[in-house]
């Protein structure tokens, strides 16, 4: 009788981890071309297939686990990894603890689903300074790092409707699946006010390192207006801290977007000003080439000037399509044409 007793409530305790326990995905199918001479290409590419655990247990944690196949998996940035495991205790709206491998707390747009988040990539400037292709050199790891965090939402006005939010983490700096390199950690963070419904702004710190590249100081100036299903965002990003090859000690960039409805949650217009400076100069700065011991410039802006359009068929299947007009003054031609569609679909 004991033992079943004890049988039955372990159970019953096992059962309270996979309570609400959903399994979820989605894929984004990709064609890009671009004329820039000397580099022309056009090809279709896988750009994401992401499928997802995620549930609650005992009412006051959830967990979520998270896996990835993009691109070629030839190359190890690229190949089927793990993406998200962590766990979070939610019982307090105004504190809550996350632990494990997670998006880092840094921009509006870094923790964005890659379909809501509206184009055909993250800004640049997010994902050179905020660990997608980091221009530390760090591998690919989608914003992602270990570590533990701290975030809340307080300051409720008489519609029950929170004014600030906070967020600060603990990470190893070295991105996803890796453990610390150096024994130095990470520290982000970051604090908005939402004013009115549908808005918030707010400032972003970082303060780090990487492996050999040294140190990242970092922070974000964030503003964001979505409601009616309109959106308009922008941020500007300022990075002081060495590239992967030792040439920039300083970056910046900025970008701003809207996304308009021609039919509301079906049919929508959009254009984003999209800016990253690796040296935190219009057109580079001088350096010396290693190789030749010729001068040389490096680091200039990068912009890209887009419009689009998406259409929703259902909740769960939209198609995109956009252009971009490119400055790039780290190309002997600045100016060429990229076109982009894409197919994405959840489940």
């Amino acid at each position: 009788m004991a033992l079943a007793t004890t049988t039955m409530l372990a159970h019953a305790q096992a059962n309270k981890w996979f309570q609400n326990v959903k399994l979820s995905g989605y894929g984004m199918v990709q064609y890009q071309a671009q004329d820039q001479e000397g580099a022309e290409k056009n090809s279709f590419n896988l750009r994401l297939v992401r499928l997802a655990l995620e549930g609650r247990s005992h009412d006051d944690f959830y967990w979520k686990a998270q896996m990835q196949i993009n691109g070629t998996t030839k190359d190890d940035n690229t190949a089927i990894r793990l993406v998200d495991l962590f766990g979070e205790w939610q019982k307090y709206e105004f504190f809550k603890v996350k632990a494990g491998q997670f998006k880092r707390p840094f921009t509006f747009e870094n923790p964005m689903h890659p379909i809501t988040q509206g184009f055909m990539s993250y800004s640049q400037n997010v994902s050179k300074m905020a660990g997608f292709s980091d221009r530390t050199g760090e591998h690919a790891s989608n914003g992602r790092d270990l570590g533990v965090q701290l975030q809340g939402d307080f300051l409720k006005d008489g519609s029950g409707r929170n004014w600030l939010h906070y967020q600060v983490g603990v990470f190893n700096g070295e991105g996803v699946n890796l453990k610390d390199a150096d024994n130095r950690k990470d520290i982000i963070g970051g604090l908005w006010v939402m004013p009115m419904k549908g808005m918030r702004i707010g400032v972003f710190g970082w303060t780090g390192s990487c492996g050999a590249v040294g140190s990242k100081n970092r922070y974000a100036i964030s503003g964001e207006y979505a409601k009616d299903d309109w959106t308009f965002r922008t941020e500007y990003i300022h990075n002081q801290g060495w590239d992967k090859n030792f040439t920039t000690d300083k970056a910046d960039g900025y970008y701003a977007l809207v996304i308009a409805p021609i039919q509301k949650n079906k049919f929508h217009v959009k254009a984003r000003y999209d800016l990253y400076r690796e040296a935190k100069s219009w057109n580079g700065i001088d350096v010396v080439d290693e190789t030749t011991g010729l001068p040389k410039k490096v680091g200039g802006a990068k912009t890209f000037y887009e419009i689009g359009v998406d259409y929703l068929f259902t909740k769960n299947l939209q198609l995109n399509l956009e252009y971009a007009r490119v400055n790039d003054r780290t190309a002997a031609k600045h100016n060429y044409n990229l076109v982009d569609v894409e197919l994405d679909f959840r489940f």
